[in-house]
């Protein structure tokens, strides 16, 4: 079975095409299971993601399309959700959504006084010179065990997207991921394993291959996602990323259906 469950839509306001060229782009590469999982709305970063009046339309759109194509393709409803700590800004309209999961995402750091560091945008690339590099892996890191404390989501999106711009730590890997794994596992989570990292400097999938090897001592499920914002992204790098997960000893990954998991062979 193929997988896919990562993938947004225009609404984010940085992706093409339609909702449709993504499905039938889906079915032509023989994807069993696709996922919308657009950037939430929330009251902060608006030009990266719907905005909540959009909401109603995004999920109406995904529901067309699920029966239209029922006989072709399963498709899935979702969001992925920013999670800040020591922050309200999560939207409980989002939250307690008809979904059939919920991505978690870091993609924000809290600064010293200045608010909150994009530090996967290339616009704010500049600010990694200012950093400790073994100290910005380790916030990032906290922020990911604080996610899975939350106990909000079902998927752990691009696990280690502090990688992006290769800014590697000095200090182990393993050593300064293993207590957030330890909550992802605590909290019944599943990481995906998203491809969207090799079109990004660090070229390699998120996670590493280290990271996931330390995931699958610890039992932690996997799933598969392209984090596609074109249409040519969709299933992208997809045998890479099922050879790497069978190298490791996975062979079967989750999908959802309304927050429950499914365990199903690639």
């Amino acid at each position: 079975m193929r997988v896919d469950l990562h993938n947004h839509t225009t609404l984010c306001n940085h992706a093409t095409g339609t909702m449709q060229e993504y499905i039938q782009r889906a079915i032509e590469l023989n994807i069993d299971v696709f996922g919308f999982s657009d950037h939430a709305p929330m009251p902060y970063d608006p030009k990266y993601r719907m905005d909540i009046s959009q909401k109603n339309e995004y999920e109406q759109n995904i529901e067309i399309l699920k029966e239209k194509y029922k006989d072709k393709i399963e498709i899935l409803k979702a969001y992925e959700v920013d999670f800040m700590q020591n922050s309200s800004l999560m939207l409980d309209e989002v939250l307690k959504s008809n979904v059939d999961y919920l991505i978690g995402s870091v993609h924000f750091l809290q600064e010293n006084g200045s608010g909150l560091w994009g530090f996967d945008n290339p616009e704010f690339i500049g600010k990694y010179k200012e950093k400790n590099i073994d100290y910005i892996w380790s916030e990032y890191f906290v922020a990911i065990k604080e996610m899975a404390k939350s106990k909000l989501f079902d998927i752990v999106g691009h696990l280690d997207l502090i990688k992006v711009f290769k800014y590697l730590p000095d200090k182990d890997i393993k050593s300064i991921a293993l207590d957030a794994l330890k909550e992802i596992k605590k909290a019944n989570m599943v990481i995906e394993i998203n491809s969207a990292g090799f079109r990004k400097p660090i070229n390699e999938p998120y996670p590493s291959k280290e990271l996931l090897e330390l995931a699958f001592e610890l039992d932690i499920p996997i799933t598969f996602s392209s984090d596609a914002h074109k249409i040519e992204q969709i299933g992208f790098m997809y045998e890479s990323v099922t050879a790497i997960a069978r190298e490791i000893g996975y062979n079967n990954c989750v999908i959802f259906r309304n927050r429950d998991k499914k365990l199903v062979n690639f």
